[in-house]
């Protein structure tokens, strides 16, 4: 039997799929994640939000990989906002910051896939833990996923640019 969650697990899975959806919605709809648009700023609010409520929780008693993913999203999140700012990066800071919104939208999934497939269905979890081949192999696809959508953005990024 997976192990209940909490109200704070409750809170934090709730509050967590905002910037899933609003992600998604930006991915689909402008194929980015722009820090301009409504959608762009309630991901970024959202994955701050999902970070936060996550270090109240663990299964391990203390900091864990999911905290640190977190951290890492934040960190992210914060050079990907700074990079087009600073002019050392020239051009490549536009790309750069997009690859860096991708990331942390990358890195929002990867706890995300594990808690699901651990915790789904109610009565008999698809997966034991982090190590269950279903969580790898769901987590491989998801970096091919990652990096095919990234390539992608990329080719249109410069796509787009040639069209000026």
């Amino acid at each position: 039997m997976p192990h209940p969650l909490s109200t704070l697990g409750a809170v934090h899975t709730a509050i967590s799929l905002v910037p899933f959806a609003a992600g998604l919605y930006s991915f689909v709809r402008y194929g980015s994640i722009g820090p301009t648009r409504r959608s762009g700023r309630v991901y970024l609010g959202g994955l701050a939000l999902s970070v936060l409520t996550s270090f109240g929780l663990s299964s391990t008693g203390g900091f864990n990989a999911g905290h640190a993913l977190g951290l890492l999203a934040l960190l992210t999140a914060t050079g990907a906002l700074l990079v087009p700012r600073l002019s050392l990066f020239g051009r490549a800071g536009r790309y750069l910051a997009q690859f860096g919104f991708s990331f942390t939208f990358f890195l929002l999934l990867v706890p995300g896939i594990n808690e699901t497939l651990t915790r789904l269905p109610v009565a008999h979890p698809l997966a034991t833990g982090p190590d269950s081949p279903i969580v790898r192999g769901a987590l491989a696809a998801w970096l091919g996923i990652f990096i095919v959508g990234a390539s992608l953005q990329l080719w249109w990024m410069l796509r787009s640019l040639r069209r000026i």
